[in-house]
């Protein structure tokens, strides 16, 4: 790997990495009050597209949760402007994890199998 395409993947990790955080930190302190995004945890975050967005992945809600996030995100990017020190800053987009589900589902086919 090429140290300039090295130096980009290590960017866009920080970027990432650093939006997940700042994501969090707003939704804490802007919607403590909201039932829907009180219960959601940012999990993970990637780049995509040159950093010309984040996909911030999110864990404990439903439908309607991923609704209230979708409508919030225009928000939440403004304040994320106002809180990163870069000129650009990255689109965002929540997307659901649904991981918790998917190892559970394993585990209990696998305590099937074994049963």
């Amino acid at each position: 790997m090429s140290m300039k395409k090295q130096h980009n993947n290590n960017r866009a990790e920080k970027i990432s990495s650093k939006v997940q955080i700042l994501a969090a930190q707003i939704l804490r302190d802007n919607y403590a009050e909201d039932p829907l995004l009180v219960r959601v945890s940012l999990v993970g975050a990637e780049s995509h597209g040159g950093l010309q967005f984040v996909k911030l992945f999110w864990q404990g809600g439903d439908a309607s949760t991923q609704k209230k996030l979708d409508s919030v995100k225009n928000a939440i990017r403004y304040e994320l402007a106002a809180r990163m020190d870069q000129k650009y800053v990255p689109d965002i987009r929540f997307v659901y994890d649904d991981t918790l589900e998917k190892s559970e589902r394993i585990e209990k086919l696998l305590e099937a199998i074994h049963d």
